[in-house]
């Protein structure tokens, strides 16, 4: 079965919090968590990240926004990662 487009940004993602040496996972809610909560989940240097994917196009939902955000607020970094905008996130990491 092909990787979908969103699922080919999340492997881009996990390749490269990997590269830098980051924890990171994808919350599985299945009913018993929060709605929102973003695709893969991370920490680098004592940062907590919360990353969106999305391909092409496609859209945060409001509950997504409201989480994201959320981290924020709470002295976290979160974004939404696309095919194009991946080095914005490797910027990130150089950061640290």
């Amino acid at each position: 079965m092909a990787d979908t487009p969103e699922k080919k940004v999340k492997k881009r993602v996990t390749a490269l919090l990997k590269e830098y040496g980051a924890y990171n996972f994808y919350p599985m809610t299945g009913g018993y968590g929060r709605s929102g909560i973003p695709d893969i989940i991370a920490c680098h240097k004592g940062k907590f990240i919360g990353i969106e994917c999305k391909a092409g196009e496609g859209k945060t939902t409001a509950l997504q926004d409201r989480e994201l955000d959320a981290i924020i607020d709470a002295g976290g970094w979160s974004m939404v990662v696309r095919e194009d905008n991946l080095h914005e996130l490797e910027g990130w990491l150089k950061l640290l």
